[in-house]
């Protein structure tokens, strides 16, 4: 009988990896990440949006499968549905250690355990029509500004973000990048603004040597996309959950840039958390931008 691996932090999962072939002293404290963060107002109130605070039909829970695997003409993701909701994740086996990563980058002809699936379930999305706006700028529906991400080189040589222990987001409890901003703040107690995405736009240069590798670990929805192919998959409105992109697998030429992108949405009034770690060296794109109406 197999056994599963054990669960254990996505920290201590990337403890193994090696960083970039470069010196350590060549290498750069902290870069910062520049995106758009757009602000909602729940689906209960006047002019709210459909999908935030919507329970999905099989409950709260991990969703896979219903964004397109490519993004759009736009560079967004696209809804087509068809996903399901994931009892357990699909582990990749890379040199002796385990990550968990999206069902459809299951390779098995060297990973052992993919994912179990339950009901067919768009993970509590309205439609394709209502999923495009999350991440594009819609007068009356949605308000946006700017949002920086420093990460910070740790001790392992790993670049990290984590809202659990980076200021002001330590203090006040998660991940709110806009509390007391845009629309403001959400009913009910904690006292947060709950309801946001996040879009984030960069390139890195892949190095075949370095065994990159991108993980991100938080709640609710988040999409990643490398050269324009979704490389992790987190559906749903969902409590905290990881997965990983192991650039090795994505067949990238070495020593070529290629264009990183990140999709986060909060849509639920329990708790925000996120957290990034990666040995890859990302670099803004200035290709975002937000209306003048926002600005």
């Amino acid at each position: 009988m197999r056994h599963r691996p054990a669960l254990v932090s996505a920290a201590t999962l990337l403890a193994v990896v090696a960083v970039p072939n470069a010196a350590a002293e060549d290498l750069p404290e902290r870069f910062t990440l520049t995106g758009v963060v757009r602000d909602f107002k729940e689906r209960s109130v006047e002019a709210g949006h459909p999908d935030f605070e919507k329970a999905p039909d099989s409950g709260f829970g991990l969703y896979c499968g219903n964004i397109a695997r490519d993004l759009d003409a736009d560079g967004k993701p696209v809804f087509v549905g068809g996903g399901r909701k994931v009892s357990w994740q699909a582990w990749a086996n890379d040199g002796g250690s385990w990550f968990t990563i999206a069902p459809h980058m299951f390779d098995p002809s060297i990973d052992q355990y993919p994912a179990n699936f339950g009901p067919y379930d768009s993970g509590g999305v309205t439609s394709a029509e209502s999923f495009s706006q999350w991440f594009r700028d819609v007068p009356g529906l949605n308000l946006s500004r700017t949002l920086s991400i420093d990460l910070v080189r740790q001790a392992d040589g790993l670049y990290a973000f984590d809202s659990a222990t980076v200021e002001p987001y330590a203090s006040i409890g998660g991940f709110f990048p806009i509390d007391d901003e845009l629309y403001g703040n959400s009913a009910g107690t904690p006292h947060h603004n709950y309801h946001f995405t996040v879009e984030i736009a960069a390139e890195f240069i892949y190095d075949e040597n370095a065994g990159q590798v991108f993980t991100f670990t938080g709640d609710d929805d988040v999409y990643v996309f490398i050269n324009g192919r979704l490389v992790i998959d987190l559906g749903g409105v969902h409590g905290v959950t990881s997965q990983s992109v192991l650039v090795d697998r994505l067949g990238l030429e070495d020593g070529q840039a290629y264009h990183f992108k990140f999709f986060f949405a909060e849509r639920h009034r329990t708790q925000s958390n996120f957290r990034v770690t990666t040995n890859m060296l990302l670099e803004g794109s200035d290709g975002q931008t937000i209306t003048a109406a926002y600005d």
